[in-house]
């Protein structure tokens, strides 16, 4: 089975420019899906997609392939998942002819990552032909079940966000009775290319789970959440660099 490893980093980052290969415990920060996707048996192919030299640069220092540049048209705030693996997959097929079973999306902004994980989830998604795709979630630390929405301002009556059957004012019971919701995260998704090209999502209809602990789901978006990441890469078994 070709199993592709995608790892999209812009280069462009307004709230913490750079963002992509700043150091992360001596390492730039994409260092660490790289090494993920090089350590995990199932992957076959580890390829970064980038529109910016400096990170193309380091991928490829790090082992990672960069057979193209995005276009910058790609790299936009607004860009999405969607247009950037359909760019990718698209380039490949039409250059090299290359097209992968599957595709594994490791997002630099999350890097503590087990490889048992990546294993797992490409398994997992390898013997159930039925599913689309394969999404990292871990139990929401708040419940939606209290949320509220305010339709008309906040001068007129608001609306449960949810509705939970068989529950009478669900937004006054206890936590503990409540359904348990589960928060999606940027660890990695596992997606077919078909969903991808042919159903224009990332997602497609039916989506398998994985759930990790809270403390695997970390997310860096500022200084502060770099230094989460780094506690969590020196607590946890994950993939990390011995010097």
């Amino acid at each position: 089975m070709e199993v592709l490893a995608l790892i999209p980093a812009r280069g462009g980052s307004k709230g913490l420019p750079d963002k992509n290969i700043l150091p992360l415990s001596g390492h730039p920060l994409i260092a660490y899906s790289i090494r993920a996707a090089l350590s995990t048996p199932a992957v076959t192919r580890t390829i970064v997609t980038t529109d910016a030299e400096k990170i193309a640069e380091v991928a490829i220092r790090y082992g990672a392939e960069v057979p193209f540049l995005r276009p910058e048209a790609l790299a936009q705030d607004l860009s999405t998942d969607w247009e950037v693996f359909e760019h990718a997959l698209r380039w490949l097929r039409d250059h090299e002819n290359y097209q992968p079973d599957l595709v594994v999306q490791l997002r630099p902004t999350s890097p503590v990552r087990q490889v048992t994980l990546i294993e797992k989830a490409v398994w997992r998604m390898a013997h159930s032909p039925e599913a689309d795709s394969l999404r990292v979630v871990t139990p929401a630390p708040i419940t939606p079940y209290k949320m509220w929405t305010l339709p008309d301002g906040d001068e007129s009556p608001m609306q449960p966000l949810l509705q939970a059957p068989g529950l009478k004012e669900h937004y006054n019971q206890p936590r503990q009775i409540l359904p348990q919701v589960y928060w999606q995260i940027g660890t990695l998704d596992v997606i077919r290319p078909h969903v991808i090209l042919e159903k224009h999502s990332m997602s497609g209809a039916i989506i398998l789970p994985m759930v990790v602990p809270n403390e695997l789901a970390v997310d860096i978006d500022d200084l502060q959440s770099f230094k989460r990441a780094e506690e969590a890469i020196r607590s946890y078994d994950c993939v990390k660099f011995d010097d």
